[in-house]
């Protein structure tokens, strides 16, 4: 397997279209890297260019030490799998796989043996002889699996594979490529929208937004320490709430006003909001960090306010309340059996130790 590198990369399709801005990545040997974004945010179109499908403006990738920009594509030692499964329909499972190998003019014995392999990694011994209109959306992805694990490529580039299957199977499909990522110990570079696929699969998260990288961590840091609005609001289910207030001090204490409602940063927070004094801030707060007063034992004012909720939303096991501040909506996810109908005010305490704050000219990270 090989390390991927890209130093500066920008594609320019026009002089007015920039989809990818001089972006410095590099996926090391082994590692599973998923970048992730919007749609529009450049990440499939930087796929693409590290496969060669796409020509690089200006900058340069590396793909086990080696400089591809000149490469063609089947001569980089990578291997594809896309949003559509790209099979043949008249051709069987096992001719499927083995379509690339024999036009490498692989001896018989050879190819035999490699899709066969991969048929046992992925669970198609049984179906070698099927046709694709004979399998079903998990077995066709499979199918496109095995076609790139035969050619035991360098690199394997994943883009958004999952989009067109439903949930259950995404959720068993996302085990499948982890577990084969730990089977073949090989390099992989996955493109998804989905942040949820992010954060369960990749070993680092690379986040894209109008063809730039905004940050390139591991999974747990980015969703705790997000370097900025985009970043914060981005990843997470339910996203992030944002609401716009100003930092006011007071008797040694800083908080945030929010006009509605007021609740006290934490002392442990006082350094950095100083600066803020007086100023507007966005305040963001996870869905997550946001209780009912009466489920929690030891509450303190300086962290509560009042809100009516807009509405109700049962996911089974727990439950989405969009609640109003009379300035500003937002999300908490309470336990299912925390039910409020409509109209109804609560009183809800906000996890302060899990306060995000963000400078409203730049919408970088404050704290």
């Amino acid at each position: 397997m090989a390390e991927v590198r890209l130093e500066k990369v920008t594609k320019r399709f026009s002089d007015d279209v920039e989809a990818v801005r001089a972006i410095d990545l590099k996926v090391s040997d082994r590692e599973f890297v998923v970048l992730v974004g919007p749609s529009g945010c450049g990440k499939t179109t930087t796929l693409r260019m590290v496969a060669g499908l796409e020509e690089v403006s200006a900058g340069d990738i590396y793909i086990g030490g080696r400089r591809v920009n000149d490469v063609a594509p089947k001569e980089r030692e990578i291997a594809m799998v896309f949003q559509n499964y790209a099979l043949y329909p008249h051709m069987s499972v096992y001719e499927n796989m083995a379509f690339g190998l024999k036009l490498r003019r692989y001896p018989k014995a050879e190819i035999r043996k490699r899709v066969e392999e991969a048929a046992v990694i992925l669970g198609l011994e049984k179906m070698l002889d099927r046709r694709p209109k004979a399998l079903s959306g998990g077995q066709r992805q499979r199918v496109a699996l095995g076609r790139a694990i035969v050619r035991k490529p360098q690199v394997f580039l994943f883009d958004e594979p999952l989009s067109n299957l439903d949930a259950k199977l995404r959720v068993q499909m996302r085990a499948e490529i982890i577990k084969l990522h730990s089977r073949l110990q090989s390099t992989m570079f996955y493109v998804t929208h989905d942040q949820v696929e992010a954060i369960s699969m990749g070993d680092r998260i690379v986040v894209m937004h109008e063809g730039q990288i905004q940050q390139n961590d591991d999974p747990i840091s980015i969703y705790d320490k997000p370097v900025n609005r985009f970043v914060a609001g981005f990843i997470g289910s339910p996203p992030m709430n944002f609401m716009k207030g100003r930092v006011r001090g007071a008797n040694g204490s800083f908080y945030f006003d929010e006009g509605n409602f007021k609740v006290k940063i934490l002392d442990n927070m006082h350094e950095r909001i100083a600066p803020y004094r007086e100023k507007d801030v966005i305040f963001g707060i996870r869905p997550e960090d946001i209780y009912d007063k009466l489920s929690v034992t030891e509450v303190s004012e300086d962290n509560t306010l009042s809100a009516t909720v807009e509405v109700s939303e049962p996911m089974g096991a727990e439950t989405y309340l969009h609640l109003s501040t009379g300035k500003h909506l937002f999300v908490a996810r309470f336990p299912a059996h925390e039910r409020a109908a409509p109209n109804q005010d609560l009183t809800v305490v906000f996890d302060m130790s899990k306060a995000h704050f963000f400078d409203c000219t730049t919408d970088l990270t404050i704290i």
